[in-house]
């Protein structure tokens, strides 16, 4: 009984109404009355919030803003972010050649590099001291401590021990653009790269298909053991003809963008078992 009448005072009090009234000072005569209660501020109130939270709403769904909410990048945008990556990339190789072909041509004026050893102008933007000049003691050590130290680096090499110890390559070096989806029947991995890096061949075995289509441009397809073949699209040059026998980690072709259906300098690489296509992130960590 007692809950009850709390329940009907702070009702009774919620919607008790109250008169706000503008008079005239001079004449003292009513302009304006208005008759309002708690309840309907609340209710204005409640209003306006969810006015600006529509519009605040609306602003980020319809405009660029939205790009900066995590997840919510589109692919456009994400393909031009690679894009520029990638411009840039190229940028700094160029600029790199350019400083390598200045300091070749000053350790010629020095008489650091012998003229004969320098074969045409453009193996001074590609060769530097590893050819042109002698070897000191220091990098002969140096080269031999850091071959030593790469012998047990898993950045480049990854296995996969549940395949009777089957170790796989990773075909190049990227990143990933778009994953292995069956149900839109996308039945590789596509990996951006810089134009020009080699592509590698994952495991040991013979090339059985290399050619070009009008579609995926340069093609090089290896069967290896266990039922498993590896395809490679998109290149932009090719190593090895059908035939050729390849280890793993061996350079079998170049990254390009050939092919009609291409976004850019990337290589598109699938790997099937037994005549299915396997999702290429379950064995190779890229």
């Amino acid at each position: 009984m007692v809950k009850k009448k709390r329940h009907l005072a702070f009702w009774s009090n919620i919607k008790f109404k109250y008169k706000l009234t503008i008079i005239n000072e001079n004449t003292l005569e009513e302009m304006i009355g208005i008759r309002v209660s708690k309840l309907n501020g609340i209710s204005v109130l409640l209003s306006v919030l969810t006015v600006l939270f529509l519009i605040a709403s609306a602003i980020i769904a319809f405009t660029p803003l939205r790009n900066y909410l995590p997840g919510y990048m589109n692919s456009d945008v994400r393909a031009q972010v690679v894009e520029n990556a990638l411009r840039v990339d190229s940028l700094q190789q160029l600029v790199d050649r350019q400083n390598m072909y200045i300091m070749n041509i000053q350790d010629i004026f020095r008489g650091t590099v012998r003229i004969d050893t320098v074969h045409s102008i453009d193996s001074l933007t590609t060769v530097r001291g590893d050819s042109l000049m002698e070897r000191t003691q220091r990098e002969i050590d140096f080269r031999k401590q850091y071959e030593e130290t790469e012998k047990y680096n898993l950045t480049s090499i990854t296995s996969r021990p549940n395949i009777e110890g089957m170790i796989f390559y990773r075909p190049t070096r990227g990143m990933i653009t778009d994953r292995y989806n069956a149900d839109k029947k996308h039945y590789g991995t596509d990996i951006a790269a810089n134009p020009g890096e080699s592509v590698l061949a994952t495991l040991d075995g013979t090339v059985i298909l290399s050619t070009y289509t009008a579609e995926t441009g340069y093609v090089i397809e290896v069967q290896h053991n266990q039922d498993f073949i590896s395809v490679y699209k998109h290149c932009g040059s090719l190593l090895k003809q059908e035939g050729d026998i390849v280890q793993a980690g061996e350079a079998i072709a170049l990254v390009g963008n050939s092919g009609q259906l291409t976004t850019g300098p990337h290589l598109h690489f699938e790997l099937w078992h037994k005549r299915r296509a396997v999702n290429p992130e379950k064995y190779i960590v890229f």
